[in-house]
């Protein structure tokens, strides 16, 4: 009976507690959700404030180094190289009037006698006519009074005639004598004229002669070969005793103080850069290498551009002058960039700000975006140059999908802190490491001995800036 009353009691309370917890969930079901009320949800943005102001834009491509004055040094006449300048070799610097290379003069100064004898024998000739030719005009003039002797003897036997006195076989032999000395006169007229004839002759011959002479004098001189300005020989092709041809290339002759820049510019980059009448600006270029983490750097002034665009090739390619450049070499590709005209009425800000629309986020009433819309004057690396209505607000500097008109945010403007950050990053390098990175700076022959002497002064530093380390890294392969 008890063990009966206990399930009993044990049954009643499983019952009850299923009723108990069946109740519960239909309440439970039955009651509306308490959901605690939705937070607008609130983004933390940099902004940047927009200050009109004035810009000049720089256009940045990337060029070659050339001198303007490279000179190829070719042999004028053929023969075998007797001597040779000492300095006669790559990277040799000569001056103006140095002699460079000497062919063996034995054939051209036979030729300069032969044309010296050549010379003197029309010299003689033309003496020999000058002579033949006074003679002959004495001979002329004694043929004259001759010839007038004879017609008045004439002129007597006419006369003679006349009064009875002389005979007419006299009066014909006369006549006869007076003609053939006319007919002499005349022979020896021609015989003037053949001299005059000869001297113009003999100077003809003369000046030829002379002409011969003076090219095998200059044949002569032309085995000399002498530096026609100051500069660098490069890529010499000759050797001492070596047989040379005419016209043959021998090396080549650069002036590497007075260097300039070639680079090319898109249509629109060029168009920015012309005057009013059409004609390129003289802006300022500046040209940068970077070697072994030392940028080298050289200004300029544009100064023409090319006739032709160029087969293949589009936009137009610009030359620019260049100044001191010094540790620069011909054939160096380098970073060039280019001031335009200054702008005004503009407002720089980060690219990150526009959207491809030309859309901009402002800050607005209680921290909530807007959105205007500028106009994108020029692109420069991580900036652009805008203009709109949208002086002293604060513009996003980020856009981002979450990001829209009418959103909250949290803005974050720039304090103080931000020249700190802009400091250069020091490096506190091993022993070890700083030997690697000195033997690497002094074995590198490309750069020149004042920018070496920079770099080793920065290395020899308790702290070295993290740039270079990773710089001269970089050229090492580490």
């Amino acid at each position: 009976m008890i063990g009966l009353f206990l399930a009993a009691v044990t049954l009643g309370l499983l019952v009850w507690a299923v009723q108990m917890v069946g109740s519960a969930v239909q309440t439970r079901m039955a009651d509306t959700p308490n959901v605690p009320p939705a937070r607008e949800r609130v983004f933390t943005v940099n902004v940047v404030q927009a200050q009109v102001g004035g810009a000049t834009p720089v256009l940045e491509g990337y060029g070659e180094i050339a001198s303007r004055r490279m000179l190829e040094l070719r042999a004028a006449g053929g023969g075998r190289v007797v001597a040779l300048a000492p300095g006669f070799e790559d990277g040799g610097v000569v001056a103006k009037g140095d002699v460079l290379v000497r062919i063996d003069p034995a054939d051209a100064q036979s030729a300069v006698a032969r044309a010296q004898s050549d010379l003197a024998d029309t010299q003689a000739e033309q003496r020999d006519a000058v002579r033949g030719l006074d003679l002959a005009r004495d001979e002329l003039t004694a043929a004259q009074d001759q010839a007038a002797l004879r017609e008045r003897a004439f002129q007597r036997q006419v006369d003679l005639a006349d009064r009875g006195v002389g005979t007419t076989a006299a009066t014909e032999t006369a006549e006869l004598a007076a003609s053939a000395a006319r007919q002499a006169v005349l022979a020896r007229r021609q015989i003037v004229t053949q001299g005059e004839a000869r001297i113009d002759q003999a100077a003809t011959s003369a000046a030829r002669a002379r002409i011969a002479a003076d090219e095998a004098q200059r044949r002569l001189d032309d085995t000399v070969l002498t530096a026609p300005f100051d500069g660098t020989l490069g890529a010499p092709t000759v050797v001492e005793g070596r047989l040379v041809s005419a016209n043959e290339r021998l090396a080549d002759l650069i002036d590497p103080d007075d260097l300039e820049v070639s680079f090319r510019l898109s249509t629109a980059q060029y168009a920015r850069l012309l005057d009013t009448r059409g004609n390129i600006v003289k802006a300022q270029v500046t040209v940068t290498l970077d070697v072994a983490g030392v940028d080298l750097a050289a200004t300029g002034r544009v100064t023409r551009t090319s006739a032709a665009a160029g087969e293949g090739q589009t936009g137009r390619l610009v030359f620019a002058a260049l100044g001191q450049a010094a540790g620069f070499k011909p054939g160096d590709f380098v970073t060039v960039r280019v001031q335009e005209p200054a702008l005004e009425n503009v407002i720089r800000l980060p690219a990150s700000a526009v959207d491809a629309t030309g859309a901009v986020l402002l800050l607005g009433a209680q921290n909530r975006l807007e959105e205007a819309q500028v106009e994108v004057v020029r692109r420069q690396g991580d900036d652009v140059l805008v203009r709109g209505d949208i002086a002293g607000r604060d513009v996003i500097e980020a856009r981002s999908p979450l990001l829209g008109a009418g959103i909250a945010v949290k803005p974050l403007r720039r304090g103080d802190d931000a020249a700190e950050e802009t400091q250069p990053q020091m490096l506190e390098l091993t022993e070890a490491r700083r030997a690697r990175l000195v033997a690497f700076v002094e074995g590198n022959k490309r750069m020149p001995q004042d920018a070496k002497e920079r770099v080793l002064a920065q290395l020899a530093a308790p702290m070295v800036p993290a740039s270079t380390v990773a710089r001269i890294e970089g050229r090492m392969g580490g």
